[in-house]
């Protein structure tokens, strides 16, 4: 094994190898250093089977309305095993992906835990080999976040990595968390016949969104018998019976829930214990490693990206901090990052996409605004797929049209959120995407006609 490189990064996620493949594209003599499976917690055990099982859980719906389709079957059953079982398919070939990747790109695969141990220096566990490199990248990406109220036991309160390839299906589940994780959750367990209770300590579900989306999601849960308890925290957790007691604490008032099963969906933290952050110095904070727009720590050489630096928790920002990273390692001109225009998705039904300003904060920063809405239920395509709940909000700057925001929840929404990304990167404004002809019927037609509306000549609503 070779002992001396360009650049060595330090796991494997969504980050990690696209640093290490760019490096590679560039020419840098690459190592990667990863204990587990290539490909992170993303590929393995969050982003990707997750969608995976969302995906089932929304097959698993449209049996459940098929008399709305004119179908009629006897002994209708699903099996999540198996759906677990075709998630984890999904996740191999993915990890057999990256794999090859990396090996096209000459990038050495080390196993085992990498440890800074001084300046270019990386100690591999268990062995114990020492890596030389002029620059290291840190992506060692992040776990769920735990309170004392709920210790994990792996069984009866679980997180999402457990949740993720358990078989068996609870009888009744308690939600804690109603951000992303756990909305996503919540959807999959109440299609597979799950009584679904969410509890968020916060007045809303999906409360980083805007106002009005976090109304459209809880109308549509409540319609899927979703019990919904915001404003409510967990104080403590039960679990000497055969289920778990959990006491909920709402405007001073108590509540016991009782179901079969805890999730704990509270955000996550960064990992950086045991990876050599004292020895060489590197500054954290509360949300992880500290970097400037270049993602460098404040010693020289050493490079943090993705959730271990705690600016923004997705996937694809740590994939866009990697290549800011190697980049500058490279000497190139690089583009910093606008983490308020970062897209933002979550896969539930309806799924919810957004970006920039929420029309609050647009106004709580003293901004003069038009609002462009449009309901999905006045969109042809989406009535025809049998999904007609459904929002669609632009925040416009009212001089210029510039986009300052865009909130949609609805049918595939997500794969509409790259429209109004480039729209705003090419500095267009709802006068050209309300120009813009689309194609007809679909579902980007949302958009012209939100845009439209931000004009006040919205045509079909």
């Amino acid at each position: 094994m070779e002992s001396n490189y360009d650049l060595v990064v330090i796991g494997s996620g969504p980050g990690g190898y696209v640093a290490a493949i760019r490096a590679g594209q560039l020419g840098l003599k690459t190592a990667i250093i990863e204990s587990g499976d290539l490909g992170g917690v993303c590929l393995n055990w969050g982003c990707i089977p997750s969608k995976a099982l969302l995906k089932n859980a929304e097959v698993v719906s449209y049996f459940n309305r098929a008399d709305e389709f004119g179908l009629k079957m006897d002994n209708f059953s699903a099996d999540f095993s198996v759906a677990i079982d075709r998630s984890r398919k999904v996740v191999d070939r993915n990890t057999k992906g990256v794999a090859f990747l990396l090996n096209k790109n000459k990038v050495d695969h080390i196993q085992g835990t990498g440890k800074i141990i001084g300046a270019g220096k990386v100690e591999v566990d268990p062995n114990g080999t020492v890596i030389e490199a002029r620059d290291i990248i840190i992506s060692t990406g992040a776990r769920p976040r735990t309170i004392p109220p709920l210790p994990v036991d792996g069984h009866k309160i679980i997180t999402s990595r457990e949740s993720i390839v358990l078989k068996d299906l609870p009888s009744s589940i308690v939600i804690v968390g109603g951000g992303a994780i756990g909305v996503e959750f919540a959807y999959i367990y109440k299609m597979y016949g799950v009584d679904v209770t969410i509890v968020e300590a916060l007045p809303r579900l999906v409360p980083n969104e805007d106002e009005d989306i976090s109304t459209q999601l809880e109308r549509s849960f409540k319609r899927h018998r979703i019990e919904i308890m915001t404003g409510s925290s967990v104080i403590g957790a039960d679990t000497s019976g055969s289920g778990v007691k959990v006491t909920v604490e709402k405007d001073g008032a108590q509540q016991m829930l009782d179901c079969d099963q805890v999730l704990v969906a509270i955000g996550i933290q960064p990992n950086v214990e045991d990876i050599g952050l004292e020895t060489v110095g590197i500054a954290t904070d509360r949300t992880g490693i500290v970097v400037d727009e270049k993602m460098a720590t404040n010693v020289a050489g050493i490079y943090a990206i993705g959730d271990v630096n705690g600016k923004m928790p997705l996937a694809h920002v740590a994939s866009a901090q990697a290549a800011i990273a190697v980049e500058t390692i490279a000497g190139l001109e690089t583009q910093s990052l606008d983490y308020v225009y970062m897209p933002r998705a979550t896969y539930c039904m309806p799924q919810i996409a957004s970006f920039g300003l929420t029309e609050a904060e647009a106004r709580a920063q003293g901004k003069d605004i038009n609002v462009g809405v449009f309901n999905v239920q006045a969109n042809g395509k989406a009535l025809a797929m049998g999904e007609g709940s459904g929002l669609i909000k632009l925040v416009v700057d009212a001089k210029y049209g510039e986009l300052l925001g865009g909130h949609m929840i609805g049918p595939e929404v997500t794969e509409l959120l790259g429209e109004l990304s480039m729209t705003r990167i090419l500095e267009g404004t709802v006068l050209e995407l309300g120009w813009a002809v689309h194609p007809h019927p679909s579902l980007s037609e949302v958009l012209k006609e939100a845009a439209l509306g931000a004009q006040g000549r919205t045509i079909h609503m």
